[in-house]
């Protein structure tokens, strides 16, 4: 260990795995571990200590010293700065072994589970553009390099449109490519800033609340059609009207373009009233005979090939035959839970967001299954006993919660609900791991599936089928 400037400097650090939120870890001669950011395993690095812990040190890289063989040059120019695909130096198959490890250490680890089959994890096709939906940012103070910084160089229009820089958000990347989905998106996106530069076209001022481009959502669906999606701060309704016809001119795939006036301190779009100005005002997308009305407010996978394989491995774990009664718990717009109802009696499914309830009755109806029941409410209020008095028994019960995971009292009463099979999807598997062991005296975990939805990230996602003993 070497003091540099107030800096802890630790030498020569040996990186031999990955940890939480995608960092590499390594521990110094004294056995303590380092857990380092912009690093991959195999690295031999000096690594600068952020924070230092009784049982861990944080850490940037100062220096590699030796680099891992697991190391690949990372396509976007913008890697290292825009903080959304932070393995994309780390090669693809070695992304996924590291997912399958953080899954199964934390099933074991945190779950208390020793005896069940951990299936091999189920990669992605895709390793590049496979999302469907892009959100980008306005702004008229583009983030500056330290470079550009110290140039004292003056950059004139320092309009911008991208992503937020990570852990400022006032601060905008400016986007010249992205690597996450499909094209025309970045033709689109660099058309609407050249555009609207060369129109002088107000960008937001996050800091004075100022401007009319707020934000811009760009949406696919299987079949290349694409909605665009803009949030202005103010309504204009010339330079509105002329920005838009230009868009619908030069990109014919564009098939709706939707708009909203947001003056509120935040971007959210969920409370605001948005406007068709051309189109249906939504996609229609199509899984394995299934179709689904996919809004500007939809929640919806952005992964569409691997949403559809995590939904064909929930029901093949599910196993039904028919006859069965399945409880989706988190049903969301009800995507998986109309999934397995053409294999099912009957499927009731719980969801806390109205606007979601109300997709996934429209999507039920659309989709002609009578068999799908839907309920909105906060999980731990709705799902009590009085519920399940009122309504059948589950034979199966299927839950996809948020990364928070599941309240306790969600989970007492799925013991009382006592369904002979629980499938757990899950984005987190070490919350996953903590509700299944509340229910290891009742049920037995037989097998779990790793399915990775976002290739160049750390994020991975974990099938787990519980059968009662």
């Amino acid at each position: 260990m070497r003091r540099k400037s107030k800096n802890i400097v630790l030498e020569n650090i040996k990186l031999v795995s990955a940890g939480a939120k995608g960092v590499a870890v390594g521990r110094t001669e004294e056995g303590k571990t380092v857990l380092v950011t912009g690093a991959v395993p195999g690295d031999v690095v000096n690594a600068r200590v952020k924070k230092s812990k009784s049982k861990y040190f944080e850490a940037d890289v100062a220096e590699i010293i030796e680099r891992s063989p697991f190391r690949v040059e990372p396509k976007c120019i913008h890697f290292g700065v825009c903080g959304g695909c932070k393995w994309q130096n780390l090669a693809y198959e070695k992304q996924l072994d590291f997912k399958q490890d953080e899954v199964f250490n934390h099933i074991k680890r945190i779950g208390g589970f020793e005896d069940f089959e951990t299936l091999p994890i189920l990669g992605s096709t895709e390793e590049y553009f496979y999302r469907n939906k892009m959100e980008f940012s306005f702004s008229n103070a583009r983030w500056l390099t330290q470079y550009e910084i110290s140039s004292e160089e003056n950059f004139g229009n320092r309009d911008a449109l991208g992503f937020h820089i990570p852990g400022m958000w006032s601060k905008i990347l400016d986007l010249k490519e992205c690597w996450l989905q499909e094209d025309p998106s970045n033709f689109i996106r660099l058309a609407v800033k050249q555009y609207a530069v060369a129109n002088g076209l107000e960008f937001f001022d996050v800091k004075e609340q100022t401007g009319f481009l707020r934000t811009l959502m760009l949406r696919q669906n299987s079949k290349g059609e694409w909605m665009v999606l803009f949030q202005l701060f103010r309504d204009d309704k010339e330079n509105r009207e002329k920005l838009f016809d230009f868009l619908l001119n030069e990109f014919p795939q564009i098939k709706t373009l939707v708009y909203c006036i947001n003056s509120k301190q935040n971007d959210s779009i969920y409370d605001q009233h948005v406007v068709t100005y051309s189109g249906d005002g939504f996609l229609m997308e199509e899984m394995d005979g299934l179709h689904f009305k996919i809004g500007p407010k939809s929640f919806f996978q952005t992964n569409y090939k691997q949403a559809l394989e995590l939904y064909r491995k929930t029901l093949e774990f599910a196993d039904l035959k028919g006859d069965e009664v399945v409880y989706d718990l988190y049903t969301g717009t009800g995507t998986i839970a109309q999934y397995v109802a053409r294999n099912a009696k009957q499927v009731i499914g719980i969801e806390s967001v109205q606007e979601a309830i109300n997709a996934a009755k429209e999507h039920a109806e659309l989709n002609g299954l009578s068999n799908c029941t839907f309920y909105c409410g906060d999980m731990k209020d709705i799902f009590n006993d009085d519920f399940l008095a009122n309504h059948p028994k589950a034979d199966v019960l299927i839950t996809d919660p948020p990364r928070d995971g599941m309240h306790q009292k969600v989970v007492e009463q799925i013991l009382k609900l006592s369904p002979e099979k629980i499938v757990y999807v899950s984005c987190n598997s070490a919350t996953q791991a903590r509700d299944m062991a509340l229910m290891k005296e009742h049920y037995r975990l037989v097998k779990i599936l790793p399915v990775d939805m976002f290739p160049q990230t750390h994020h991975v996602e974990n099938i787990a089928l519980l059968v009662k003993i």
